[in-house]
């Protein structure tokens, strides 16, 4: 009998009777987001860092049109392998131990960028954060999984997405009054504190078991759930995700709105994070009744017209000011109005806000859901693996290409993409993606073997 071996490990259900709400389930479950919540700092974290940086004076680094790039993309590099890496870790060193592990590239990543003499020390850097935000956002989710039951797992799962979604509005809010150096030590607070959490945490039942270590699993429900589980014998998309553009707008919020001329474009960005946390609150609030399917095609919708309609207001307000394609993402904003764009400012402020609404409500907590849902214990590790790394390298993509899809196709028509993207979603969620809510891991499982 081995670990690997699916059909000789117990099947975990429901705790007996009713459910009860133990307050060390949602302490686990805080604790591990704790991770999302440093994934989350630290995607939000160029948003302001990129103008701090692009402002600095020697002896410290400065940033350019090019680095700028690097600096935003590099990350999703880096969280691409952390998803190779999380992969292999969660199967072997555990649920648990994968995400303590990860504190060690978060601080080292953040304090590296605190120490940055140069432009290369800043991408070192953001490539241990982002190797970190790799392994943190393949685990948290499955580590929370796999500690609730049916009733609860949609709240806890889209608890992942809150966190980041909250930690990018940290991001936001501190970049307001903190240069790039400090924002980078505020960052080495939360995976400190993960570790610290984590450390009192029991592994999650379900690996325990696949590991036949029966006793740890039984006193892990205990602490979990506040009762043992019953016990029976076993029966004998993420890249759209990426590809509605969210990350490439989560990294140039700023950039984005100076294009559009707005102003007040960190405001904007703090109105930007709050809506996102609101929305994700809200999806997290309804997903165990509305389900995950009518979510995901809700949110799709959202998106597809909310991105058209940022695309519009490109188009209207370019079709004023010549037919060059060149776009300049850096230019500052002008303190004169401009006839077109000043009228419409607030389409696009609105449409962007929508977007991050829509995105928040549906295709930002639930991809992560499914994923530490639909595969069985035994490919876990292997398959989310997989799932993270084609996520992470589509997010490269986008955040890389951004500012060239933004001269070759214009603002305009790298919208209007983003939007094709989106009715792909919707019609990949309408005839592909079945529904998991209420149902345990195992039945899901089932589900999928045809049993």
């Amino acid at each position: 009998m081995t670990p690997e071996d699916p059909e000789e490990i117990p099947l975990l259900l429901r705790p007996g009777g009713s459910a009860p709400r133990g307050r060390h389930l949602f302490l686990a479950a805080f604790a591990a987001s704790l991770g999302s919540l440093s994934f989350g700092f630290a995607l939000g974290y160029s948003s302001p860092a990129i103008p701090s940086l692009r402002r600095s004076a020697a002896p410290a680094p400065r940033l350019d049109d090019s680095t700028a790039s690097w600096f935003g993309a590099v990350l999703t590099l880096g969280a691409a392998a952390g998803g190779v890496l999380g992969g292999w870790l969660v199967d072997r060193a555990g649920r648990k131990l994968s995400l303590m592990l990860c504190t060690a590239p978060f601080v080292a990543g953040f304090s590296l960028i605190t120490a940055a003499k140069d432009v290369w020390m800043l991408l070192g850097g953001r490539l241990l954060t982002g190797l970190a935000c790799g392994v943190s956002s393949l685990v948290a989710p499955v580590y929370i999984s796999e500690i609730a039951y049916p009733a609860i797992r949609g709240l806890l799962g889209a608890f992942v997405q809150l966190m980041v979604v909250t930690g990018i509005l940290f991001a936001y809010l501190a970049g307001w009054v903190l240069e790039w150096h400090w924002l980078a030590v505020l960052g080495c607070g939360p995976p400190t504190l993960m570790l610290l959490l984590m450390w009192c945490m029991p592994e999650t039942p379900r690996f325990l078991l696949s590991q036949h270590k029966l006793l740890e699993a039984r006193s892990a429900m205990c602490f979990l759930w506040g009762s043992e589980a019953d016990w029976e014998e076993p029966p004998i998309g993420a890249e759209y995700q990426q590809l509605s553009g969210i990350n490439a707008i989560m990294f140039y919020t700023e950039t984005i709105f100076e294009e559009a001329k707005f102003k007040n474009s960190n405001l904007a960005s703090v109105i930007v994070g709050a809506i996102q946390v609101l929305f994700t609150g809200i999806a997290a609030l309804i997903m165990d009744r509305a389900g995950r399917r009518l979510l995901l095609i809700l949110s799709g919708m959202v998106m597809v017209f909310s991105t058209s309609a940022f695309g519009t207001y490109f188009k209207l307000t370019q079709s004023g000011s010549g037919n060059s394609s060149h776009v300049n993402l850096s230019a500052s904003v002008s303190a004169e109005p401009m006839d077109a764009g000043v009228g419409l400012a607030w389409l696009a402020v609105g449409s962007v806000c929508l977007f991050i609404a829509g995105f928040a409500l549906g295709w930002g907590p639930i991809p992560w859901l499914l994923m530490s849902e639909i595969f069985p214990l035994h490919i876990k590790g292997m398959a989310t693996g997989v799932c993270v790394l084609t996520n992470w390298l589509m997010a490269f993509l986008v955040t890389k290409e951004f500012s060239t899809l933004m001269e070759a196709l214009r603002p305009c028509g790298t919208f209007w993409l983003a939007s094709g993207f989106c009715i792909c979603s919707v019609l990949f969620t309408w005839f592909c993606v079945p529904e998991t809510k209420g149902k345990t891991l195992e039945q899901i499982t089932a589900h999928f073997e045809g049993r």
